[in-house]
């Protein structure tokens, strides 16, 4: 048995995910982050870069360590009932509730957006988004070849093009950081924004359900051993972790320096599109309009047959793979029509509620090697911080919403008795006291039994 991977198989995985994670839509929260962080760049990025890069290649890890074959079986020290509601939850928001949608939505704000008047915006993403997920639903139901075509040629060609924007925005910056001053939260809260925004890019959720990609990978080259594994995904996820992080912070550059030259925009779509637009004229926002849409096309059909594959293996005797791939991609058409402004304000309050959930699973697996999937644990601190998580759904509810009077009062509570609450981290201390109070309740039963054991004897 093979004890480690050499360096060439070790790229190898890291570009595997690095090509999962990063997709066309992680291109436009850093830049958008960029423009409202003016001189408070540093902190921000740092937050950003452990959310949105570090959790994801955890979450990989941890599955292997945990030695779970799916997120349903990763969830499952819980309860059976809470690792399926849990799994839903999951992969319907990387799918046709958020992530899905706004592959078009972003393909449309890159590509279309700038060559359309503002008001035929709606009906353009209308026709727009139907061609899309109509192209999307023919290749997901004839899953084959074309995906490895696309992303084989289609992933050096936008890194390549991307590579030529970004060096553009050092050789010859928009204007200077410091000219720009920080905006809302990013005044006073700069790292614990950034560790919010990197929520947005949906990737350690996204990690809990391709874990198995990379691991059953891992394995075809020649390591089984559970602790090997991770050990050598580490290691790949180091490439990874270096890729995503230099294009990130470069992003984040781009944006913050971007107000020397363009306007402020509300999603980093439009921002992306005046950026080239600057630099290359016409030709060169056609081009990026091109490439990102068919990346947005690539990732659209894999999160649709993952989310279609997994629903019809949960379900075996409800729905076919087929059916459920109509459904979602006909629910994703829908949801797009919001726009993507919309898209991301609704998915906030969903994402606040289950990123602590998948953060302290990712975590507790991690310990597995210690705790060994000890229910007591494992629902203490679940149950503990959905509680806190809950709080962090109410306060990041739509503005409307929040000014329902018992949602004021369950955010005035939490305000009032839930430390770090303010900044998004209420979680954290109800997780730290599950996790206690589990281990407490694990010991004395752990001595009882033993107690018990020496009765008998």
């Amino acid at each position: 048995m093979k004890k480690r991977l050499s360096f060439q198989q070790n790229l190898l995985v890291g570009s595997l995910l690095f090509g999962l994670f990063f997709g066309a839509g992680n291109l436009i929260f850093p830049v958008q982050m960029g423009q409202a962080t003016g001189s408070n760049i540093m902190p921000a990025t740092i937050g950003f870069l452990i959310t949105g890069v570090g959790l994801p290649v955890l979450g990989v890890v941890s599955s292997a360590i945990s030695e779970s074959e799916s997120l349903y079986d990763m969830a499952k020290p819980i309860s059976s009932g809470y690792a399926i509601l849990f799994t839903c939850l999951l992969y319907l928001t990387i799918g046709p509730l958020f992530a899905i949608p706004r592959t078009a939505t972003v393909a449309f704000e890159v590509g279309m957006h700038p060559f359309i008047k503002e008001e035929y915006l709606k009906l353009g993403l209308a026709i727009f988004s139907f061609i899309f997920f109509a192209f999307t639903l023919y290749f997901s139901l004839r899953p084959g070849k074309i995906l490895d075509l696309v992303g084989k040629y289609l992933t050096p060609i936008f890194l390549i093009l991307l590579s030529i924007l970004i060096i553009a925005t050092y050789a010859k910056p928009m204007g200077q950081i410091n000219q720009f001053s920080p905006q809302g939260n990013y005044i006073n809260q700069p790292l614990f924004t950034g560790l919010l925004d990197g929520y947005n890019t949906m990737d350690a959720l996204a990690s809990l359900a391709f874990a198995i990609i990379i691991i059953s990978n891992v394995k075809k080259l020649g390591i089984n051993n559970p602790h090997l594994i991770a050990v050598e995904t580490c290691k790949s996820g180091l490439f990874s972790i270096i890729c995503m992080s230099i294009i990130y912070t470069a992003l984040v550059y781009m944006g913050a320096t971007s107000l020397g030259s363009v306007s402020r925009a509300d999603n980093g779509g439009i921002i992306l599109s005046m950026v080239s637009e600057h630099y290359f004229g016409f030709i060169g926002q056609v081009l990026l309009a091109a490439i990102v849409g068919v990346a947005c096309l690539k990732t659209a059909i894999g999160l649709i047959t993952s989310c279609a594959e997994m629903f019809s293996k949960m379900f075996p005797n409800s729905i076919s793979y087929r059916n459920y791939t109509i459904l979602f991609t006909f629910f994703s058409f829908i949801i797009a029509n919001f726009g993507l402004n919309n898209i991301i304000q609704l998915s906030i309050p969903v994402l606040m509620f289950l990123y602590p959930l998948a953060i302290t699973l990712i975590l507790l697996s991690l310990l597995n090697p210690f705790i060994h999937k000890q229910k007591d644990v494992y629902r203490w601190t679940t149950g503990l911080t959905l509680i806190a998580a809950f709080f962090d759904l109410c306060k990041a509810l739509p503005e409307p919403m929040q000014q329902n009077l018992a949602v004021k009062k369950i955010v005035g509570i939490a305000h009032l008795y839930l430390p770090g609450f303010d900044y998004g981290f209420g979680w954290v201390l109800a997780a730290l006291i599950g996790f206690v109070v589990g281990l407490i309740i694990w010991s004395i039963r752990r001595k009882s039994t033993i107690v018990n054991v020496d009765t008998r004897h």
